[in-house]
């Protein structure tokens, strides 16, 4: 057995960039890039940190064409990253950051301008984050580095040298790789070990043959059970080749989410429908976690404090599923069993949800000890029809206070054809006590749980009498 944990010889053919030169590599398949760029690559400025993907130190950059063709630049931890993942893409890590001729990138200019780094463990991370953001044209200096942690020169000269980059153009050799794609992604042949599928049939049927196997999409929670766990996993199914299951569109009066889109794709989508919602998913990891992560995974997984299910229970979601060439759908909330228990048959994949398209009356509240990268010790998603006075149609739905994400079904009986006022809110947090019976954790007490559930049907009605909203109102932690 090799180090993770899967037999030698299950191993498969990867091919893709790597600082603007073609690679192509035979390894295992939870081979992660981060090991593979110290010990085989010999690139050893792509650091190992937290290994858990949530220090940023081994951040990279990965392109390639997105659902509409044109190239995009994620930034990506690559300590849970395994190599399959990267097939038909393009890579670049901090020494490609610079160009051929040791021209440095205007970030690598301003970090040194601005003397942002000390003992410069953490600078190889900022500096592709910062290399992506310039890229796509973002200057949201505070998302794109939340997820790069520095404990030496303090964040104050990283954010001036962002700000002082800003302005000028992308280097040519950072453009030059969308020319050098000609590997598409996906269409891999199975081998002992894992398997590439180009679409969501190919992935239907080869995971119906092999109900056993892990299906790994952007493998922020898998990658852990290698790294940390040192699980052996196997065999495997990489999701991201299929590119049919990565989609978000309007149609038939209903939102349709394909179970490959990340996070980032829904965090851009809501932005325009559920400013909440999109609030909610821009607290949930940080920008390398949320450009890997899927809605499809969120949901799979089943965690009770995932921030995905709440909103979208509350926004009325059905969940499809697919076992072969059978399909079916069932409310969300019906999803989770129990504990780590969901309505999913072995073999049987997560293809994508829908909801209704509505007007946005959605509020969601996460509160956690830390503003961001941070789970959540109660999550809440509100969504209230109010006509003149009086509650006509409720929807509510928590994670963090049982052992799945779960409707408020009694308060929002208690709300529903009442007035809106102090009142009914009373009689809604009472109603919660038959709702949920909390755990104490190390995140929170039962008793605070209940006070911050009681506390955010408080706030739900001061904002809809002040007419305002979370992301309006408030952008400081709760």
């Amino acid at each position: 057995m090799g180090a993770t944990g899967i037999a030698a010889d299950d191993i498969m053919g990867i091919r893709f960039l790597l600082n603007g030169k073609p690679r192509d590599v035979v390894t295992s398949p939870t081979t992660t890039l981060l090991d593979w760029l110290r010990e085989e690559a010999g690139l050893c400025g792509t650091k190992e940190g937290c290994n858990e993907g949530d220090c940023g130190a081994c951040t990279i950059m990965v392109s390639r064409p997105g659902p509409d063709g044109r190239m995009e630049h994620r930034a990506l931890n690559a300590c849970i990253l395994f190599m399959p993942q990267l097939q038909g893409a393009a890579v670049r890590t901090v020494e490609g950051i610079a160009g051929p001729d040791g021209t440095l990138h205007p970030v690598q200019e301003a970090m040194i301008a601005h003397h942002a780094s000390q003992c410069g463990f953490c600078t190889p991370g900022f500096v592709v984050s910062m290399a992506v953001a310039h890229a796509n044209g973002v200057r949201a200096d505070d998302d794109t580095l939340a997820g790069n942690l520095c404990r030496c020169t303090g964040y104050a000269p990283i954010i001036r040298a962002a700000e002082a980059a800003a302005g000028a153009p992308v280097p040519e050799w950072m453009t030059v790789d969308a020319g050098a794609l000609t590997t598409p992604g996906g269409g891999g042949k199975p081998v002992a070990g894992a398997f590439l599928p180009g679409s969501e049939d190919e992935l239907a049927a080869w995971y119906a043959g092999n109900p056993g196997a892990t299906l790994v999409a952007g493998a922020t929670d898998v990658g852990l059970w290698v790294t940390k766990q040192l699980r052996r996993i196997g065999p495997l199914a990489f999701v991201a080749g299929a590119a049919d299951m990565r989609y978000i569109r309007i149609e038939g009066g209903e939102v349709h989410v394909g179970a490959a889109s990340t996070l980032s794709d829904l965090h851009a989508f809501m932005a325009g429908q559920h400013p909440d919602f999109a609030e909610l998913i821009r607290r949930y990891g940080s920008v390398q976690v949320r450009n890997a992560a899927t809605i499809g995974g969120n949901i799979a997984n089943g965690s009770p404090i995932g921030d995905g299910p709440p909103a979208l229970i509350a926004l009325g979601a059905t969940l499809h599923l697919r076992h072969g060439d059978r399909r079916r759908s069932l409310p969300l909330e019906d999803f989770f069993l129990d504990y780590g228990v969901q309505d999913r048959a072995p073999g049987e994949l997560v293809t994508g949800l829908s909801f209704p398209l509505q007007p946005d009356r959605l509020r969601c509240y996460k509160l956690s000890k830390r503003f961001d990268q941070d789970i959540s010790a109660v999550c809440g998603a509100f969504n209230l029809e109010i006509e003149g006075d009086e509650v006509t149609e409720a929807r509510i739905a928590f994670g963090g206070m049982a052992a799945t994400p779960r409707r408020a079904v009694a308060t929002e009986a208690a709300l529903r054809g009442a007035p809106w006022s102090d009142e009914t809110i009373r009689r809604a947090q009472a109603a919660l006590e038959e709702d949920f019976a909390p755990i104490s954790d190390m995140r929170a007490s039962a008793a605070y749980r209940r006070e911050a559930a009681r506390g955010m049907l408080t706030r739900l009605y001061a904002e809809t009498r002040l007419g305002t909203g979370f992301t309006r109102i408030l952008e400081v932690q709760p």
